[in-house]
């Protein structure tokens, strides 16, 4: 078995998880490449990447370079010589780095390829309605999320799950695959099964773009409530609320339940209050709002805003 020498490469706290549990299990990490500081906050302070914190605490040595196909940055890889790249939620690298290592570059993609390739598919196959999804490791190759498959893991949607919350059982489930990975790979076992060329058909997770993140309330209530929870907590989808005598204003939509149908059609995105509830009309059926955020202030329960709006006043989403 090969010593496990390895670079780890990620930013995200979804990456933290699988660099603990690398580190866990004896691995030599021998540098974490992360994203440069950015400034943050009010204050535009300077701050560190959540993969940074955690090499931070373990004292690695840490490189954030700007350019992956900087010299300097490639010269210093060259320098630490080691024998397996692992990357998690990073930026899509030039061929000039992920064929640097003697044993490949291994990716840890967050769906069950060749399904959902693209940054966000976590959200993408909540908002598609999916009930089981999972994580996959396979070598990274020249088109983005297209390399041969090392080994996967399977889990349930819940019917009422968000993004939040199957991100944090996904970073968990995603470290215990790509350690079990990673060993059989630095034990000189690089089985994979390649993906197919052409993957038409099959759904894939695009960048979540500020409009493609609007609720279209001409769709039906399953479709608008999948779309909600597959963007909650972060970004969150939006709407603007029309009232009487005033201008348009923008709410994200952070929690929402499905309704029976067993009430009169309305029109879509049409305001209905029962009691301290919420109801929204969509192109078949109502959803009930119970968490929303008006734009510049805290995400509320809908039943603290309608304590604190005109009822009489609030028309419908559009």
């Amino acid at each position: 078995m090969s010593k496990g020498r390895i670079v780890f490469m990620g930013t995200p706290e979804f990456a933290v998880a699988s660099l603990e549990a690398l580190i866990a299990t004896g691995i030599e990490v021998a540098a974490v490449v992360t994203a440069p500081d950015k400034p943050a906050g009010r204050g535009r302070q300077l701050r560190m990447s959540a993969v940074k914190e955690a090499a931070v605490k373990h004292g690695l040595r840490i490189l954030q370079p700007e350019r992956l196909r900087d010299p300097v940055f490639l010269d210093e890889l060259d320098a630490i010589s080691a024998e397996l790249f692992v990357v998690v939620a990073f930026r899509m690298l030039p061929e000039a780095v992920w064929r640097k290592p003697a044993l490949g570059t291994i990716n840890l993609h967050a769906s069950l390829l060749p399904a959902y390739r693209g940054a966000a598919p976590i959200n993408w196959a909540i908002i598609d309605g999916e009930s089981r999804t999972g994580a996959t490791t396979f070598f990274i190759q020249e088109k983005i999320d297209t390399g041969d498959i090392l080994d996967a893991v399977e889990l349930d949607i819940g019917p009422e799950e968000n993004a939040g919350e199957l991100h944090d059982r996904l970073m968990h489930a995603g470290a215990y695959l790509l350690v079990g990975t990673v060993l059989r790979v630095l034990r000189g076992d690089r089985s994979s099964v390649p993906q197919p060329a052409i993957a038409d058909g099959l759904p894939v997770a695009p960048k979540l773009t500020p409009e493609a993140c609007r609720i279209d309330w001409n769709g039906r209530a399953r479709k608008v409530h999948d779309f909600v929870r597959g963007l909650s907590p972060v970004p969150g989808a939006w709407t603007m609320m029309e009232r009487s005598g005033a201008p348009l204003e923008r709410f994200k939509i952070l929690s929402a339940r499905e309704q029976l149908a067993d009430r009169d059609a309305g029109a879509p995105g049409e305001l209905r209050i029962e009691g301290d509830a919420l109801l929204v009309a969509c192109g078949g059926g109502w959803i009930t709002v119970l968490e929303l955020q008006p734009e510049g202030r805290k995400r509320m329960k809908a039943a603290d805003f309608l304590r604190g709006a005109d009822p009489m006043s609030l028309i419908r989403f559009v």
